[in-house]
């Protein structure tokens, strides 16, 4: 939904009643009354905003860094509480460590028993090499014996046998000292595991910030898992906060990076000011309304504002100061035949109609176009449209009852408010 304001002149304030003005006329009973209702020209600041609705959150998550237990176990110690100020690396909580460091300790032995084995495994492959080397050194001599007819074909047969077993014995001493090698890697492994657990018993701050909300109390055994509690909610930084809103889709096209906000939440009666930080395309359908997040960052002077906050938003996605502008209502008006049939030819385009000076006289028609508008005062752009401050554009026709001299002004029709009442977003904070 759009915001509208609009910042008038303030001589022209009381005359921006879009109701009919006194005077003699044509077409009242008894030609009395004036025919048209009329709204003036004058110069004007318009300032189109878009409003929303949004949350106060902590900057980089909307419900603060959670921190919680990546091990099972009972929480013996809690160092922080609410609004509590700590520092990244900061213990702030503690988890029974005793079947962790258990675990570490076990771990760290089989380690030491797996490092020994290999020790072992060592010695069995240079015994398999001693062994290897003499067998080949027996064969060699049977072999030449053999060949010179000086010992029987069985001797060299069963040297050669003994040599192919201390062959295949220190292939298997060898892959005896790789798996003893693995198992000692696969223990440095399980020393770490177990070092990590003990350590996660150890809950530490991971950013420097405030606690913002805590599930758990001291005894309570806590659970590790995907969907598990958090022990506590961690704001990064509470100076500067951020304010999420959800924006029809209908108004986020005018809304960029960089534009200024301001807000207020129910607590305070002054407002505040931000930037737009951040346009999501995640959108959201609710009720066949799309909307989509937009971040305004802001900062928090006092650490006033609490995350949780409801805020409503002003977000300007336009401005033009000084201009000459009327109501919107001037564009949507249409005269009748009778008086087109006056006006002449009359050409396309956007038109607002100006009151004749002589009533007697057809509406004038200005061709303009439509500038900064906020749906109740549009600027007026065109040639000389300086030279227009000052005249009356025709909103419509009056009424029987307006002719008859009775009352019949709107009191929701817009009005100029005083110019200068806000040189900044609209609206302006209170002071």
């Amino acid at each position: 939904m759009k915001h509208l304001r609009m910042l008038g002149a303030g001589a022209l304030a009381a005359a921006a009643v879009l109701a009919g003005c006194g005077g003699g006329g044509q077409n009242g009973p008894g030609g009395k009354g004036e025919k048209y209702r009329v709204a003036p020209i004058a110069r004007a600041d318009v300032v189109r905003t878009v409003s929303a609705t949004g949350t106060v959150t902590p900057r980089n998550s909307s419900k603060g860094i959670p921190v919680g237990a990546q091990v099972n176990g009972k929480l013996i110690k809690l160092y922080v509480d609410y609004n509590d100020t700590v520092t990244n690396g900061q213990v702030v909580a503690l988890i029974d460590p005793q079947v962790y460091d258990a675990n570490y300790k076990s771990a760290v032995a089989q380690l030491h028993a797996n490092e020994a084995n290999v020790d072992v495994r060592a010695a069995a492959v240079k015994s398999s090499e001693a062994e290897l080397a003499l067998a080949r050194k027996t064969y060699e001599r049977k072999k030449t014996l053999a060949e010179r007819q000086m010992a029987p074909v069985a001797d060299l047969d069963s040297a050669q046998e003994a040599l192919d077993r201390a062959a295949a014995g220190l292939d298997s001493a060898k892959a005896n000292h790789k798996s003893a090698l693995a198992a000692v890697e696969q223990a440095k492994a399980s020393v770490s595991k177990a070092k990590a657990d003990l350590d996660y018993c150890t809950i530490v701050s991971p950013v420097d910030g405030i606690v913002i909300d805590r599930k758990v109390e001291e005894g309570e055994t806590v659970v590790s898992s995907m969907n598990a509690i958090p022990i506590l909610s961690i704001a990064e930084d509470l100076d500067t906060v951020w304010v999420a809103a959800d924006v029809p889709e209908a108004d986020v096209g005018g809304i960029v990076v960089g534009q200024k906000v301001t807000f207020t939440v129910d607590a305070y009666r002054t407002g505040f000011t931000g930037v737009v930080k951040q346009i999501r395309k995640a959108s959201t359908t609710t009720s066949n309304v799309v909307t989509f997040p937009v971040i305004v960052e802001a900062e928090n002077p006092g650490q006033k504002l609490f995350p949780g906050m409801t805020a409503t938003l002003s977000i300007e996605t336009a401005r033009a100061e000084n201009v000459v502008a009327v109501a919107a209502a001037a564009f949507r008006f249409r005269p009748k035949e009778e008086d087109l049939a006056k006006a002449g030819e009359v050409p396309r385009g956007r038109k607002i109609w100006l009151k004749p000076a002589d009533p007697a006289a057809p509406p004038e028609y200005v061709l303009v176009s439509e500038g900064v508008t906020d749906d109740s005062f549009t600027e007026l752009v065109c040639d000389g449209a300086a030279s227009l401050e000052g005249r009356e554009a025709i909103v419509g026709y009056q009424t029987a009852r307006t002719s008859a001299g009775k009352d019949e002004s709107n009191p929701f029709m817009p009005k100029f408010p005083k110019r200068g009442q806000n040189k900044g977003t609209a609206p302006e904070p209170k002071k």
